[in-house]
């Protein structure tokens, strides 16, 4: 009933609107207009280009087509200008009469590659930017839900060899531990983004090998709920990885990095055509690198190439595919003892010398764009990914107040097998007065686990603790004394194959009631199937069911948002929307499986940019809901149950620009408090207490300086700093003190600082990071403790063609 009301309310509201914004636009029927399309000097449309009419002070930016619209002028001589960071200014005189459209178009000198090269070499404002992850051609200024873009130039500049370098320029976005550092993990808005979280050029890809940021052109953040888009995903955020495309001329660039602790990466990218409508792409990395962990090492080899192959002026494919290579050093930290960080120092290893996680990871992805004309568009997408993993480690170094770890070792075999398929068709057209966005779609993807079990190398202790030996953590003096054994031989005796069905299909509408007031509203329907696991024994041949039966989700996603539009560089925007996660496992109270949970979100914003979009400067408010949070059961580890409700508060403020040429920066503070609302009367979590691994407030800035002129011209200078607040490891309280408890975490700041030069062709930058060698951790649950790196140094040398 509640939400009948709310449905009722938004209607009523949309509807008086209408009526004023008809009376609005009838007034501005007889008047006249200025429309106009701005291309490059290569016939292609130029998207986000400031457009402004100096005498009324009217302001817009062009459309992905390139497009621009004056309405309601009166009759008269005016001037067009546009603009646009990195371009000359043109403008044009045009008289208007009234009741008459007049068309203005304007050609950049620039060509569409050469604008590339402009757009990336600025920290240009996300407003302007239509992104990926909205998969529709409308900048982010017109979506009522916070955005932020990464572009190359940042990640070129601060050197980036991993997605989670780049992600600490989101704020909202926090990097948190994960088990024994075999992969990345990251908050958002106070919820762990899992794997149905990050995508890679608009479709789902696992994180397990630790993504490559080489290849990057950008990494697109929208924040919160997804759902409506994307179905399944958790209530934080949407990160999609956007990679390099073939380019229609020859080029490329070579490079050497190197760096503390024996880091060595050549980097190759080559482009070019290879006939007039065929273009490829070809990016290879290879990279050895140490540790500041003793006994910690890696080794990653990369490669991605794409073909561009644009059939007509209406219809292109992109064909990609890339294949990681990624070995390196399980590390569990320096642990705990007696639920608190251990007091080893930051290079102490406490793992075995034989520890390894070895994983593949290859992807195959074709993308299709046809265009029907310039108002109708199509897009389809359909990947393959394949992920193996190889991983042989000891486990959970918690010790006891006397400082004996009981070390149990694992032996795993992974290998996981996705798919996944898009169409998404773009619509633009006229009902009434009502300018409309229209995008409809539908998606589907499969994945399949097979996850191999072995004997167990753990001989000592009762059958439900097995452990392999002992060690004490506060004894310890040596690197020999934690590692001193040969490798246990195991052998694979089963096989567990578990898969995942999805499918869902959306509508989204985008309409512009007046110059001012925009409205989003749209639908999705996901259904999602779980069946049971199969095991199957390799000593015996014999497959069995698993003891969980088959699962299956099926959930309504709506979102409505209302955009307020006072100036065109000043959008002020609330919305609704919500999204369901399925909840894994048996419920301890049914022994049925779980359901699902219903999560809502509510957010208001405001968005803007000044100085013709040299300057940003974006304030998002938000509240999450849930109802039925989920986890492990406290009475059976082996079930799960529904402990209570939560609820996340948060406030965001994003910064970034160009303000004079050569100084580009960005910058953001966060804050987020994710706590239990109510739980379970006696084995419950304690109300108001924070949640483990979610952090209070995080804040990032980058300062990058270029001289363009004089003797120091291609002298870049640059700084970053990162700031993480307090956090909770540990596992949260319980009001029977069940829990391991608490492990408090203060906040760091970590400081870079960066210096480079260009001459012609060559390249070079340097970066000395966390210049003040601070100490701190990254805590998962109660036993991996992992230091922050200390003070290093890298440097690139590059070379481009």
């Amino acid at each position: 009933m509640k939400k009948t009301y709310t449905l009722l309310l938004i209607f009523t509201i949309l509807l008086i609107t209408g009526f004023q914004s008809f009376a609005q636009l009838t007034s501005m029927v007889a008047k006249g207009t200025i429309t106009g399309k701005v291309t490059t000097n290569d016939g292609q449309p130029a998207a986000a280009v400031s457009v402004q009419i100096l005498e009324t002070n009217k302001r817009t930016i062009t459309n992905a087509n390139g497009v621009y619209t004056f309405n309601g002028l009166k009759s008269g001589d005016y001037t067009v200008k546009t603009s646009y960071v990195g371009l000359k200014v043109q403008s044009q005189k045009v008289s208007v009469v009234e009741g008459q459209i007049v068309t203005l178009n304007f050609t950049l000198s620039e060509n569409a590659d050469q604008l590339d090269e402009i757009v990336i070499s600025t920290y240009k404002s996300s407003n302007t930017k239509t992104t990926n992850t909205g998969k529709i051609a409308i900048p982010a200024r017109d979506l009522p839900q916070s955005v932020q873009v990464i572009g190359s130039q940042v990640i070129t500049d601060q050197q980036a060899n991993r997605l989670g370098d780049v992600l600490k320029n989101v704020n909202g976005v926090a990097l948190g531990a994960n088990r024994g550092s075999v992969g990345e993990n990251f908050y958002a808005r106070g919820y762990s983004l899992g794997a149905n979280n990050v995508f890679k050029n608009g479709a789902r890809t696992t994180i397990g090998g630790i993504p490559e940021a080489s290849t990057l052109e950008s990494v697109e953040v929208l924040k919160g709920s997804a759902a409506l888009l994307y179905g399944g995903v958790s209530g934080g955020a949407v990160v999609n990885m956007v990679t390099k495309k073939p380019k229609f001329e020859y080029g490329g660039e070579v490079s050497m990095r190197v760096g503390s602790y024996d880091l060595y990466k050549p980097i190759v990218d080559l482009y070019g055509p290879i006939s007039k409508k065929l273009a490829f792409r070809v990016i290879s990395t290879y990279e050895s690198a140490g540790s500041y962990r003793d006994n910690v090492k890696s080794k990653r080899l990369y490669i991605n190439p794409s073909l561009l192959y644009k059939i007509n002026d209406k219809t292109e494919v992109i064909l990609q595919g890339d294949y990681l290579k990624s070995d390196f050093t399980p590390d569990f930290g320096i642990g705990t003892v007696a639920n608190a960080i251990s007091p080893l120092s930051r290079n102490m290893f406490i793992n075995t010398d034989f520890a390894y996680n070895n994983t593949h990871t290859a992807t195959a992805q074709l993308n299709v764009n046809h265009k029907f004309n310039e108002d109708w568009k199509l897009n389809v997408i359909a990947s393959l990914q394949s992920y193996k993993r190889d991983y042989f480690s000891t486990e959970r170094p918690f010790a006891d107040a006397a400082g004996l770890w009981k070390r149990a070792l694992t032996r795993s075999n992974i290998e996981e097998f996705t798919y996944n398929q898009q169409i998404n068709l773009n619509g633009s057209f006229k009902t009434a007065f009502i300018q409309h966005s229209l995008l409809v779609g539908a998606d589907a993807d499969q994945s399949r686990i097979i996850t191999a079990g072995f004997s167990n190398p753990n001989t000592l202790g009762p059958a439900s603790s097995r452990y392999y030996d002992s060690v004490n953590l506060l004894e310890l003096s040596g690197l020999n004394q934690a590692t001193n054994f040969n490798m246990p031989a195991t052998t694979r005796i089963a096989n567990t194959q578990a898969s995942v069905f999805r499918m869902g299909g959306f509508v989204q509408d985008l309409m512009v009631i007046t110059d001012q007031f925009k409205v989003l509203a749209g639908v999705r329907w996901s259904f999602q199937k779980t069946p049971t696991t199969t095991i199957d024994s390799l000593a015996n041949g014999t497959r069995t069911k698993g003891k969980v039966a088959d699962k299956i989700d099926k959930a309504f996603s709506p979102k409505v948002g209302l955009i307020y539009q006072p100036l065109k560089t000043t959008s002020i925007y609330v919305s609704y929307s919500n999204n369901f996660t399925s909840n894994a496992g048996t419920d301890i109270a049914t022994d049925a499986p779980m359901d699902p949970s219903i999560i809502d979100q509510y957010e208001a914003g405001v968005k803007n940019d000044f100085l013709d979009g040299k300057l940003s400067a974006n304030v998002t408010y938000y509240k999450i809901k849930n109802d039925k949070f989920a986890q492990t059961a406290l009475a059976d580890a082996t079930k799960r149950e529904f402990s209570g409700s939560t609820e996340s508060d948060g406030l965001e403020i994003d910064l970034s620009g160009t303000i004079v040429k050569g100084l580009n920066f960005i910058a953001g503070y966060s804050y987020n408090y994710m706590r239990y609302t109510s739980t379970l009367a006696t084995t419950g979590i304690v109300e108001g207490e924070r949640l483990v691994g979610t952090t209070k407030n995080t804040a990032n800035g980058t300062l990058f300086y270029t001289f363009t002129q004089g003797r120091l011209k291609g002298l870049k200078l640059g700084t970053s700093a990162f700031y993480v607040g307090d956090r909770l490891g540990g596992r949260n309280t319980t009001k029977n003190n069940s829990s391991s408890g608490i492990i408090s975490l203060d906040g760091f700041t970590t400081i870079d600082f960066s210096a480079g030069y260009a001459y012609k062709k060559f390249t070079i930058l340097a970066k000395l990071s966390n210049i003040g060698n601070e100490l701190n951790y990254y805590v998962h649950e109660n036993y991996s403790v992992n230091p922050i790196p200390p003070r290093q140094f890298a440097a690139t040398l590059g070379y481009k063609f």
